[in-house]
């Protein structure tokens, strides 16, 4: 009852002042200073805050637009709103030419687009992931998908909701149990485990919640410890192996001095307790306070002892040359490299994934934009040539984004982005050398999109071409 009187008195008085505003406005014009002063002050009555919305003005939209109005649901009716959103668009919910609804084209990439590679030697297989069709693929180690034939069909096959497999790039092999390691980029910020039994649409035998925009993976299998490269914060954070769900992150590398520019591959040399890590350049600075908490659904928050800071400072980008910074394998903090491979003789182009030969003391790069893998000396520091390249159009190398060493059979694995191809060739291969083997998931022919989580897109009316950044 005392809310109902509060109510009419603030609708009594909302009638006076509009009485009083309409008497003012009568004076309007009037030349009348005095009146000028009633119509000012009726009119900031009217507008002063009383704690509730007010209207202050209103205007018709055109009768052109009001057809392109969603028709209102009233009250009464038995559909909600939300299950008529997510109702199928059909001709009676539609109108009666639904035609329109259906594109004219579709620009899809039908086939898988391996973006990492790793080798089971124990089980002899290889183990791909698929960027465009989000799926891990299991194939035959000694598989070789003849010029003619259209793909080679894989052992097994992981994909589906189920799976939260999204935009994949980093991979790793249990040695021991052959369990699959598989990093989510872009979008699920979940790092999934498989068996290695796994196939079909299963869900993870484990799951771990990582920082947004990880995507290399290593292991220290004596230490049990896992390392992940963050992109966006440039970090590596790294995790107790067996770490699940909402465990935070045991140490983390990150800060001016580290020189992590958008990291991306990483390497252990748990031999000589090193850490290698591939840098695309680009880099913001970031705020001391680090990220707000943000809650998620299963009960963690993004302030957990060791995660990255992430809150960036507007308008402090700048972008520096690839580089490969080497760091102590327990490295922690805001600690500088003890030395960088950087320079224009290095010919890095977006350097990917990386894997390094501790017996032969060897750097492997998969150099996207140059359609190359770089091979450098282990201790090799500053602007330096690579000791070997792999390159040129016998090797059907295609901006690779991922390699392998399987050193059991003396072997350096790459997986092509940009031509549905898997690639092998002696690790000791130079020069544009044929490949010892081509696992492919599409036609040869068949040019790969290089789609890869496209954002809006734009039209260019010149050259009538349509515009995706990915």
């Amino acid at each position: 009852m005392a809310r109902y009187k509060r109510g009419r008195t603030w609708l009594g008085g909302i009638g006076f002042l509009a009485v009083l505003a309409s008497a003012a406005l009568g004076l309007l014009g009037s030349g009348n200073p005095a009146a000028d002063r009633v119509v000012r002050a009726s009119e900031a009555a009217l507008l002063r805050p009383n704690g509730s919305p007010q209207m202050t003005s209103m205007q018709a939209l055109p009768p052109e637009q009001d057809e392109l109005m969603c028709p209102w649901l009233p009250a009464s009716a038995e559909t909600t709103l939300m299950a008529a959103l997510q109702a199928p668009l059909t001709a009676s919910n539609v109108g009666a030419d639904s035609s329109a609804l259906k594109p004219v084209r579709t620009i899809r990439d039908p086939y898988a687009a391996y973006s990492s590679v790793a080798v089971d030697p124990t089980n002899n297989e290889v183990v791909l992931t698929d960027e465009n069709l989000f799926q891990i693929l299991v194939y035959d180690r000694l598989a070789n998908t003849p010029p003619t034939a259209k793909m080679t069909e894989p052992k097994r096959i992981i994909g589906g909701l189920n799976t939260k497999i999204e935009f994949q790039c980093g991979l790793y092999i249990d040695p021991t149990s052959g369990d699959i390691y598989a990093v989510n980029n872009d979008t699920v910020d979940t790092l999934v485990i498989f068996s290695r039994q796994a196939k079909g649409d299963v869900p993870p035998s484990r799951e771990l919640h990582t920082p947004h925009g990880t995507f290399g993976i290593g292991v220290d299998e004596q230490a049990q410890e896992m390392y992940l490269t963050i992109q966006h914060d440039a970090a590596v954070v790294v995790y107790h192996k067996m770490a699940q769900d909402q465990e935070g992150p045991i140490r983390r590398l990150q800060g001016d001095s580290t020189r992590l520019a958008d990291p991306h591959g990483l390497a252990l040399d748990t031999k000589n307790q090193l850490m290698f890590v591939t840098n695309h350049g680009g880099r913001h600075e970031v705020k001391p306070g680090g990220r707000k908490a943000v809650t998620y659904a299963e009960g963690g928050t993004d302030d957990k002892p060791n995660w990255p800071i992430g809150e960036e400072v507007p308008g402090s980008g700048r972008h520096f040359p690839p580089a490969i910074t080497v760091y102590p394998l327990k490295a922690t903090g805001d600690v500088a490299p003890l030395r960088v491979i950087e320079g224009p003789k290095t010919q890095m182009n977006w350097p990917t994934g990386l894997a390094v030969d501790v017996e032969r003391g060897e750097l492997y790069v998969a150099n996207d934009m140059g359609d190359s893998i770089l091979v450098f000396d282990v201790n090799a520091s500053g602007d330096v040539a690579p000791k070997r390249v792999i390159r040129g159009p016998k090797t059907n190398l295609s901006n690779p984004t991922g390699v392998w060493l399987d050193q059991k059979n003396g072997e350096v694995w790459a997986a092509n982005f940009g031509n549905h191809s898997a690639t092998v060739y002696k690790m000791n291969a130079s020069g544009d050398t044929p490949p010892l083997r081509m696992i492919r998931s599409g036609p040869m022919e068949e040019p790969a999109l290089g789609i890869g989580n496209p954002h809006p897109i734009a039209f260019d009316t010149k050259r009538e071409e349509i515009l995706v950044p990915n």
